[in-house]
């Protein structure tokens, strides 16, 4: 499957919790890249993995999360 940028939506409170989401994200190992931010509450995603394997992997949080869609390039 190609690179694709996905954003998701979860609830972040601090840095803590958006490393949380990078720290889970990167034991994935098709992960480009994640970009957190806590004021949007949004976590951006480059990935050749599908929606559904990254959100899964960004509940192991415990934080609530939802998927957004396919950011456009």
């Amino acid at each position: 499957m190609p690179e694709k940028t996905y954003e998701f939506h979860m609830e972040m409170t601090c840095e803590g919790c958006a490393n949380a989401a990078k720290r889970v994200l990167g034991k994935l190992g098709e992960v480009k890249s994640v970009e957190t931010n806590v004021q949007t509450k949004k976590v951006t995603v480059t990935s050749s993995l599908n929606p559904d394997q990254l959100l899964e992997s960004l509940k192991k949080t415990g934080k609530e999360c939802s998927y957004i869609g396919e950011k456009a390039n």
